[in-house]
C-alpha cells in the first residue's frame, strides 16, 4: 500500500443527541426546525416558531429521561466506536469520522477537519439502515449542503440505504438468538418476538417513502435466519402533533398480553446501537407497562453497538463502494 497518498474518509451520518441536560432543549429544537424530519402545521413560515414551542414544552420531560439513563445520549460514544472498528477492519489509510444531523459534531465541523486532514475522497455511511427522507435524506442532503460549502473539492460516495445486506441480517439474527437465549428452553418456542421500528409521521409513507417496506424486509429477513415463528411489528417514540405510523409497540403489546402471552422478546429493528430508545423508552417505559398487563417474561435483544459481526458486516459493505477498498 501506498502510504503516501491521501487518507481515505469514512463518514457515519446519525441523527446526534444531547450531550448533558442543558443541550436537550436546543437539541430538540434542531430537529422540530427540520420539515425533512418532521412538518409542523402552519406551514414552513411558522415551522421555527413552533418548534421552539415544543421544545420548550417537552424540554422538562425528555430531560429528566436523560437524566436517567445518566444525563446524555451515548449516541455519539456509539458511533464513534462503530466508526472507528469499521476503519481498523478497512485498513490503516482510512480515517473514521462522524456527523450529527441535530447535534454536534455537525456535518460542517466534520468536513473542516477533514478538509486539514488531507482526505481526498469519502465513503459516507447513512447508519439508518432503512432508508426515508425523514431521516437519511436529511442527513445527506445536509452532508451534500455542508460540503459544497466547506469542502467542494472533496470526492465522496453515498450508502444510504442497507436494510437487506446480508451481513447486518446475520448480525441482527445472531442478536435476536442471544436474546432467545435468555428464556428458559422450556418456555423458549412460546416467546412472542416484537420488532420496534422508530415510527415516521404517516404522511411520509403516504407519499411514497420506502421506509415501511425496507422495515419489513428487514424483519423477514432475520426471521429466515432464526427460524420461522410468530412475529409482529410497532412502532415507537410518537411524538409531536401529527398522525404517526401504527400500531404502536404499546399497542402490540397489550394485544399480545390479552391474548394471553406471556413472554416477549422486543428486537429494536431501526436503532443500530444504543441511545434513549432503547435505554429509556424500551428498557425503562416498555418493560413496566409490559410487566403491568401480565407479559411477565420481558426482555429485549443486545444492541448491535460495537459486535465484531456489525462491525464487519458493514466494511464489507462499504468496500462495495468506490474508495471503500484499500
Amino acid at each position: 500500500m501506498d502510504t503516501d497518498k491521501q487518507p481515505t474518509g469514512l463518514v457515519l451520518l446519525n441523527m446526534g443527541g444531547p450531550d448533558s441536560l442543558a443541550a436537550v432543549k436546543p437539541f430538540l429544537y434542531n430537529l422540530f426546525s427540520d420539515r425533512e424530519l418532521i412538518q409542523l402545521p402552519a406551514g414552513a413560515l411558522l415551522q421555527k416558531p413552533f418548534a421552539a414551542l415544543i421544545s420548550t414544552l417537552r424540554a422538562p420531560k425528555v430531560r429528566e429521561n436523560y437524566r436517567k439513563i445518566g444525563g446524555r445520549t451515548p449516541l455519539l460514544h456509539w458511533t464513534t466506536v462503530q466508526a472507528a472498528g469499521i476503519a481498523r477492519e478497512l485498513g490503516p489509510a482510512v480515517k473514521p469520522y462522524v456527523a450529527m444531523r441535530y447535534w454536534t459534531p455537525r456535518a460542517e465541523e466534520t468536513l473542516r477537519q477533514m478538509k486539514a486532514d488531507g482526505v481526498g475522497e469519502a465513503v459516507v455511511l447513512s447508519m439508518y439502515p432503512h432508508y426515508t427522507g425523514a431521516t437519511t435524506g436529511s442527513s445527506v442532503s445536509d452532508f451534500r449542503r455542508a460540503a459544497a460549502q466547506v469542502y467542494p473539492e472533496l470526492r465522496f460516495s453515498v450508502i444510504e440505504q442497507w436494510f437487506d445486506w446480508p451481513g447486518y441480517l446475520d448480525a441482527l439474527a445472531n442478536r435476536v438468538r442471544e436474546g432467545l437465549e435468555k428464556y428458559h428452553e422450556l418456555m423458549r418456542d412460546e416467546v412472542q418476538i416484537v420488532f420496534s421500528a422508530h415510527a415516521l409521521p404517516q404522511k411520509c409513507i403516504d407519499r411514497g417513502d420506502p421506509y415501511l417496506d425496507h422495515v419489513l424486509a428487514t424483519a423477514r429477513g432475520v426471521m429466515a435466519r432464526v427460524g420461522e415463528r410468530p412475529w409482529r411489528l410497532g412502532f415507537q417514540s410518537r411524538t409531536g402533533p401529527v398522525k404517526w405510523m401504527a400500531p404502536g409497540t404499546l399497542e402490540v403489546l397489550d394485544e399480545l398480553a390479552a391474548a394471553g402471552h406471556r413472554a416477549v422478546l422486543l428486537v429494536p429493528i431501526s436503532f443500530v446501537s444504543d441511545h434513549i430508545e432503547t435505554l429509556f423508552e424500551i428498557d425503562e417505559e416498555f418493560a413496566l407497562h409490559a410487566h403491568r398487563h401480565g407479559i411477565t417474561e420481558f426482555s429485549r435483544t443486545p444492541s448491535l453497538n460495537d459486535h465484531a459481526d456489525f462491525i464487519a458486516a458493514m466494511a464489507a459493505l462499504v468496500r462495495t463502494q468506490p474508495g471503500g477498498s484499500q
